[in-house]
């Protein structure tokens, strides 16, 4: 998902009522769910995915030598499968290569002590081992920071953030009654937690590009902030913040060129103590490393694509796709967001070829997989594969060579839980549809169908265009409290029976999608 809160938005507008017949006229094929069910449930190779994508490969930073290696071990895999045109599709250019080498933060002086924190993505390097004062830039006004030589200080940018004790687990599956409550358009209320409320990290953005176009005059040694939600120890870290360009515009820190101070976010519990030492009046010193590889020309990227054939002469090019975003951000193995959905996918592939192998059956439309890169960024992997092959953005699109033969496109990407049912993202034609396909498959929970939409993530790439595109509801889990886009984001929070009943699910969709009369409708059609 990309770097913002997770956003549902449901609207009670288009909860309709279905009459029966459109309820049922939807066919089934029995015997490719029953195949599905005993190789995804029985024999998964869903876990073997992940832990090659994120305890191997780690962090996929979009640009990273990481990120090149997990797809080159992906590709590999894809071809192991069976599955054929296997390739990788370029996009770009993106950007500037990233990748840590070393770094350690500690607090010295007569009771020193290590400091939990990670290096954005895109930070430059400090020269060295370095030691310095450390000063809050939050609680000093414009003229009082103007008067200070930031350029051997450590800046706290931000205050502190109040946190609270958990009453209630941090992980969640939707009830009945919040399942209720999508089917009839109804928005899930806010879950009591104990917990203040999680600051969203827009606020104070005034405040903070103020801040910046001050320090870009009177630039500090190292720019701290502490993460915007989570405690214990877990901090949720993304890209460093450049400087605006000549022009005032907006930079981004991959951008060739761009204009960078080294920064880091520190775990809440850390960054507070160091604020109340301040606010006491005792000096903090603190001593860093930090040390990068960072390519100064600009990387073009790749998505990865496979896929089944169609075996029809009448409608074998139509292609039904089904996908998930392959980057992550960079303090930990990326897991739910979004090995999880990577994994997922690449085994729904698994299974469908399986089935091809073991009863000859094929698809009549091709069925592809597409495994994005840059989601992370602003959907740009998806984004360039819509634009390149699928319509052009524009009012109405501009429709381009795949614009007439996708059928629909399935994502996944909101962390390890079950697919508990699919937004329709406004779609009333397919509600049934859906409703049909996930029948045979209520007893693993796979129930709810919500005609509003969510956002966030690549579907959007294909419905801004016309094009069916749908993300799967899940069970949140740890996503929001724990996981996404956190130092905590590893293998170990990863639900195997939770993937290996999204894979078979999702494999039965396309499956389906591929097999059906006609094309699923879109939009107003």
């Amino acid at each position: 998902m990309l770097a913002r809160p997770v956003v549902r938005i449901f609207s009670a507008a288009l909860a309709v009522s279905l009459p029966l017949a459109a309820q049922s006229s939807e066919s089934v094929d029995d015997a490719a769910v029953e195949f599905l069910r005993q190789e995804g449930l029985e024999r998964s190779q869903v876990m073997d995915h992940l832990s090659w994508i994120c305890d191997v490969f780690g962090g996929r930073l979009t640009g990273s030598p990481n990120i090149r290696r997990a797809q080159d071990w992906a590709l590999g895999r894809l071809e192991e499968m069976g599955l054929d045109e296997v390739r990788q599709d370029e996009w770009g250019p993106f950007g500037r290569s990233w990748r840590l080498v070393d770094f350690a933060m500690k607090v010295e002086g007569e009771n020193p002590w290590p400091v939990l924190a990670w290096p954005k993505a895109w930070s430059p390097s400090l020269s060295g081992e370095v030691t310095a004062d450390v000063i809050d830039a939050d609680a000093l006004s414009a003229d009082e920071l103007r008067k200070i030589d930031l350029s051997d200080k450590i800046v706290l940018t931000e205050s502190a953030r109040p946190i609270a004790e958990w009453f209630v687990g941090t992980g969640h599956r939707f009830t009945d009654s919040e399942l209720l409550a999508m089917a009839d358009g109804r928005s899930v209320p806010a879950r009591e937690t104990g917990q203040p409320g999680s600051a969203d990290f827009r606020t104070g953005f005034a405040k903070r590009q103020a801040m910046m176009a001050l320090f870009q005059e009177n630039r500090p040694l190292l720019m701290l902030d502490r993460s915007y939600k989570g405690d214990s120890g877990t901090l949720f870290v993304t890209g460093a913040a450049a400087f605006p360009g000549s022009d005032g515009g907006r930079v981004r820190a991959q951008q060739k060129g761009a204009d960078v101070v080294p920064q880091a976010t520190l775990a809440v519990e850390h960054y507070n103590r160091i604020v109340r030492l301040l606010q006491k009046g005792l000096p903090v010193r603190m001593s860093v490393r930090l040390q990068v590889e960072m390519g100064d020309d600009e990387v073009m990227e790749r998505n990865l694509l496979a896929e089944i054939p169609g075996a029809s002469a009448s409608v074998g090019d139509e292609i039904v796709m089904l996908g998930a975003h392959f980057d992550s951000w960079q303090s930990a193995g990326g897991t739910t967001d979004n090995g999880c959905g990577s994994a997922v996918m690449i085994e729904a592939m698994r299974l469908l070829r399986r089935m091809v192998e073991e009863t000859g059956r094929r698809p009549q439309r091709t069925i592809r997989l597409a495994l994005w890169s840059g989601e992370e960024q602003g959907l740009l992997g998806s984004r360039a594969y819509v634009a390149e092959h699928v319509a052009e953005r524009g009012e109405p699109p501009v429709p381009l060579a795949l614009h007439d033969k996708i059928s629909c496109y399935l994502n996944l990407d909101n962390g390890t839980g079950r697919v508990r049912g699919v937004y329709c993202e406004g779609n009333e034609a397919v509600a049934p549809i859906f409703r049909a396909w996930f029948r045979p498959f209520h007893d693993v929970g796979a129930t709810t169908i919500n005609l509003g939409n969510t956002g966030g993530t690549d579907h959007l790439a294909f419905d801004a265009v016309g094009v069916p595109g749908f993300q799967f509801i899940q069970d949140p889990i740890s996503y929001s409290t724990r996981t996404h886009h956190s130092n905590m984001d590893h293998v170990d929070h990863a639900v195997p029976e939770d993937l290996m009943q999204a894979a078979t699910v999702i494999a039965s969709c396309a499956w389906h999608a591929a097999n059906r009369a006609e094309m699923l409708p879109r939009k107003g059609r």
